[in-house]
């Protein structure tokens, strides 16, 4: 861990009892259902796709489909900053970590950490830097180092020894795919992600997350109409089990149902080459109420929020810190 940060870890259950704690950052997707009259409705429908997806894909010794459950903790990160005046912990990132629970054994199994990913300063970079980089610009352009800060932190976050306490296996983010490219379908076939898709022109996103120091593979899993893209460390065929990888698609391709349905409940599936569009008519609604204008709006607020309370205050030592050649 960088000598100059320390990493303060807190969970929240996600359950049908789960209410936004006041440090959550209201842009996350979980925190948005679990908001309105019908919040209690909609996590426990949205806890039912995910046990419901989970059992479909864990089919062996299997045979009523409910040996499995999934519970899911919301996980978020704190960083304080040495150099500034004590106990001034920063808000950093939020992520899911998965159990899973055998009903037949009574066995409690640790599940994958990462799944979904949420940041203020990823925030920052998206609906700050890059905005305003782009106002008078006839052509769109990325700034010089964008997501190197942030790149940084998240790397130092997953080296540090909090990171190391908590869970026993690197992260894996699981996302939607790049509305803006198209991915090929190959005959590479995993017995759980399920087939895999590439494309050859990273997305602007592919780009962030790599300076995050991920890797990315495009995966449609048995059942699902099209593929995500998971973002890793190391080897993700090999390094993880079936039921882990399960964890992280079970919940993922929920949350994706709900928050993409033009992409990912689609009543079609993606065919050998696949552009996804969030302007695609022909999809299935959840009855479960999510509110992604909202979401939008509030991405900016807290852009702006990071920018105020995290980089102006310590940007001379975060700019320091972050061209270290070893941070």
């Amino acid at each position: 861990m960088s000598e100059e940060f320390t990493f303060t870890i807190k969970r929240i259950g996600f359950n049908e009892h789960y209410r936004p704690s006041d440090s959550t950052r209201t842009t996350t997707n979980f925190a948005n259902l679990a908001r309105g009259e019908k919040r209690q409705e909609n996590l426990r429908k949205t806890l039912t796709m995910i046990n419901n997806r989970f059992n479909a894909l864990a089919h062996w010794d299997n045979p009523e489909g409910n040996r499995y459950s999934v519970e899911l903790d919301i996980v978020s990160v704190e960083m304080t900053i040495h150099a500034a005046r004590a106990g001034n912990a920063l808000p950093l990132i939020e992520i899911l970590k998965t159990t899973i629970v055998d009903h037949r054994t009574g066995e409690r199994i640790e599940g994958v950490a990462g799944n979904n990913f949420s940041s203020y300063v990823r925030d920052y970079d998206f609906s700050v830097v890059l905005s305003e980089h782009n106002r008078n610009r006839a052509t769109f352009s990325v700034p010089d180092n964008f997501g190197t800060l942030h790149g940084n932190l998240f790397t130092s976050f997953v080296n540090s020894s909090t990171y190391r306490h908590h869970f026993t296996k690197p992260p894996i983010i699981c996302i939607s795919v790049s509305s803006s490219k198209t991915y090929h379908r190959t005959e590479n076939r995993h017995p759980v992600l399920g087939v895999e898709y590439q494309q050859n022109d990273a997305s602007l996103t592919d780009a962030y997350f790599k300076k995050m120091g991920l890797s990315v593979r495009y995966f449609m899993p048995e059942g699902s109409v099209a593929p995500l893209a998971f973002y890793f460390f190391g080897d993700l065929l090999n390094e993880y089990t079936n039921l882990e990888l399960i964890s992280t698609i079970s919940t993922m391709d929920t949350f994706q149902k709900i928050y993409r349905p033009e992409i990912y409940n689609a009543n079609s599936a993606a065919g050998r080459a696949y552009t996804p569009r969030l302007d695609h008519s022909d999809y299935s609604l959840t009855p479960i109420v999510y509110d992604r204008e909202e979401r939008s709006r509030l991405g900016v607020e807290q852009g702006k929020f990071a920018e105020e309370h995290f980089i102006k205050p310590y940007k001379p030592f975060l700019d320091q810190w972050s061209a270290r050649p070893s941070c």
